[in-house]
């Protein structure tokens, strides 16, 4: 059965996120909370790594079940995003990232006061990426730096559970037709199954949001149709995870989302990298 191997130290995955810093992600994203696309992304995938960190912490510290990228690409390079002492790194196993913040904000949380009120009180929350928003949207080269990786990684984990690729970008490719370089990952592939590319709009077009579609009906452009035809079909483990989530899925579901809120962007997240039982 695909999509079942066991994720352990000895066989470990990853996970490579590609986020788009082009100028347009400085554009406002809805929501409860009015911000920018770019702050709502990177928020998401900092505390995505903070919860992975907590899921695979056992008594002598975090396994590195997983290995994780985090890619931006915009402004004047495609690269590592992740800052402080691992700046400049690709794939980095998730020990390292939990002990790497490159610092801890202290935010504030609204929170019940038990008496029917609400207080305000302070979280510590670990900062890897911050939001940057400039130039253009390399999303080619991004999608084939992640392919190298992932190949690279299915070489030496030939046995792993597939890698999983999120691209997380607010709209078109300004370098070429990422199309291509989409279908070379999902072309890839361990005994496992095939590798994964998943796919979020954080668009400002307008229009309702649409989660885990079957087909292209309701996307409003072709920038959006073009991320579904290059999104893998949800695994079965997945399809489940999200219709316990309230979503309706069929076997022709895709890991695609278009105009997400915050809530969205979590929810994607977090089901786009659930797996199996870690060992």
């Amino acid at each position: 059965m695909p999509y079942s191997a066991e994720i352990s130290r000895s066989n470990p995955t990853c996970f490579v996120f590609l986020v788009d810093q082009s100028a347009s992600m400085g554009d406002p994203i809805g929501g409860e909370v009015q911000s920018i696309k770019a702050a709502v992304v990177s928020d998401a995938i900092n505390r995505l790594l903070t919860e992975l960190s907590v899921k695979c912490a056992k008594e002598e510290g975090v396994r590195d079940y997983f290995h994780v990228a985090v890619i931006g690409y915009g402004h004047t390079s495609v690269g590592s995003a992740f800052g402080g002492t691992l700046r400049g790194l690709d794939l980095v196993p998730l020990s390292q990232i939990a002990d790497n913040p490159a610092r801890v904000d202290e935010r504030v949380k609204k929170v019940p006061d038990g008496a029917g009120g609400i207080v305000e009180t302070t979280k510590s929350f670990p900062v890897w990426m911050d939001p940057i928003y400039n130039g253009g949207t390399p999303m080619r080269e991004a999608l084939e730096l992640a392919r190298g990786l992932v190949d690279k990684w299915i070489t030496e984990h030939p046995a792993c559970f597939p890698p999983i690729v999120l691209n997380l970008t607010d709209g078109e490719s300004t370098d070429g037709d990422p199309t291509e370089a989409a279908a070379a990952i999902r072309a890839l592939a361990s005994s496992d199954g095939d590798a994964l590319l998943f796919n979020l709009h954080v668009s400002d077009a307008g229009g309702s949001a649409v989660t885990f579609p079957d087909d292209v009906e309701g996307l409003p452009d072709s920038y959006a149709r073009t991320l579904f035809e290059m999104s893998s079909p949800l695994p079965p483990h997945m399809r489940t995870y999200a219709e316990q989530e309230g979503f309706k899925v069929s076997d022709d579901t895709r890991g695609f989302v278009y105009n997400a809120d915050i809530v969205s962007v979590v929810q994607f997240l977090d089901i786009g990298t659930r797996a199996t039982d870690l060992r």
